[in-house]
């Protein structure tokens, strides 16, 4: 999987598979099968740091083809290649949640700040509504996932991640 993302995301998939990229041919959150070079492959446009952007599925005898094609184009489009750290950090200040390192089952989503994802009037319900709504209406939470900006413009301050 090779992820594109950022403001130039769409006009570098464009003129590498002459797709239609624009929101309504593209939703968020939808797969298509589109062909970059001799390969075809699933592109879903999903991102997980907050910017447009397309995860690119493909077979791994094409990856070095379909990434060669990307670079021959990329200077003009000012791409930057990004390391997991870097996304890390832009999904932390997008406020996208990691299962596991930001959340776990220990947190209800109000701690979690996911109280906006939560649909208390389901027609079906759900296991321990009634307990998160009591929590909610009364503003209860026992602790809450907060982020933290540190002013240092020192490229080698630290990094917070975790509790």
């Amino acid at each position: 999987m090779l992820g594109i993302m950022g403001p130039n995301s769409r006009i570098l998939i464009e003129k590498l598979s002459g797709a239609d990229l624009s929101n309504e041919a593209f939703p968020f959150g939808t797969g298509k099968e589109i062909e970059i070079g001799y390969a075809k492959l699933c592109a879903s446009r999903i991102t997980y740091v907050g910017e447009l952007g397309w995860e690119l599925y493909m077979p791994a005898e094409f990856s070095t083809h379909i990434y060669d094609k990307i670079i021959d184009i990329a200077a003009d489009l000012d791409l930057k290649h990004a390391g997991y750290f870097a996304m890390d950090s832009c999904r932390v200040e997008k406020g996208y949640r990691h299962w596991g390192h930001d959340i776990t089952d220990e947190d209800t989503p109000i701690e979690a700040g996911l109280n906006f994802a939560v649909d208390y009037d389901k027609s079906c319900g759900f296991i321990g509504r009634d307990a998160l709504l009591k929590k909610r209406d009364l503003g209860i939470a026992k602790r809450r996932l907060v982020q933290i900006c540190l002013e240092d413009d020192n490229d080698k301050s630290p990094l917070m991640y975790h509790e």
